[in-house]
């Protein structure tokens, strides 16, 4: 993990504040959906990109009766 020198203090409703230099350098604008996740003692975020339920690919993913599944887990499924 590269460390940017950046320190950002909670606030009293457990915000944070991303600078905008980070925003811009991985494309995370405003009102997009961050995903949180931990990773072991650390806390893991990234812009949020829908995956398939069946093997967790992000590419080509479509909506089948409510849920994401991509093309290739769509085409098993027809047979």
């Amino acid at each position: 993990m590269k460390s940017t020198g950046i320190v950002r203090r909670v606030d009293e409703l457990g915000r944070i504040v991303l600078p905008i230099e980070l925003r811009r350098s991985l494309g995370i604008d405003e009102k997009d959906a961050l995903e949180i996740y931990l990773s072991g003692e650390k806390i893991v975020m990234q812009k949020y990109s829908q995956t398939c339920v069946f093997c967790g690919s992000r590419q080509d993913i479509q909506n089948f009766k409510g849920k994401s599944i991509c093309a290739n887990c769509l085409e098993e499924l027809k047979k």
